[in-house]
């Protein structure tokens, strides 16, 4: 009986997006990338609801879950992807049930049918006091 010969697979490259100076700023001080792309999937990590004409938390939970849905966005589309192709959603409220149908309607404009997997999780607190809702993603890039 022969011995099995194995043929090395090249690994894709791990590629890391910070689209902004925002997100160049966090790369560089807190140490992480926005979005990490490895093969045909895309990591987004978590995007808060910062307005970024003030670099401020906005007002109430509808107006920080559009900016954060936007940096989602963002991100995605730097790796090569978009809200279209995410595939795994996870939200961090500080208010889940009070804001819940609040936040499901912003959900609804930015994610359409067929809807991903969705996992959202009650927190006591998030980066700053005044933020309500974070999202990160999970997606495949546009050459999937």
């Amino acid at each position: 009986m022969s011995a099995a010969v194995k043929t090395p697979v090249a690994k894709p490259a791990r590629e890391f997006f910070n689209p902004g100076d925002r997100a160049r700023k966090y790369y560089d001080t807190l140490h992480f990338a926005t979005a990490t792309r490895y093969g045909d999937l895309v990591w987004v990590s978590g995007q808060v609801g910062i307005d970024p004409a003030t670099g401020l938390p906005a007002e109430g939970i509808e107006a920080q879950a559009r900016h954060a849905f936007e940096g989602v966005r963002t991100a995605l589309e730097a790796a090569g992807s978009s809200l279209a192709n995410v595939i795994e959603l996870s939200t961090f409220h500080t208010h889940l049930s009070r804001d819940s149908a609040a936040f499901m309607a912003v959900k609804d404009e930015f994610l359409a049918e067929p809807y991903p997997c969705w996992t959202g999780v009650g927190v006591t607190e998030l980066a700053r006091p005044e933020l309500l809702v974070e999202i990160r993603v999970v997606a495949f890039t546009d050459a999937a």
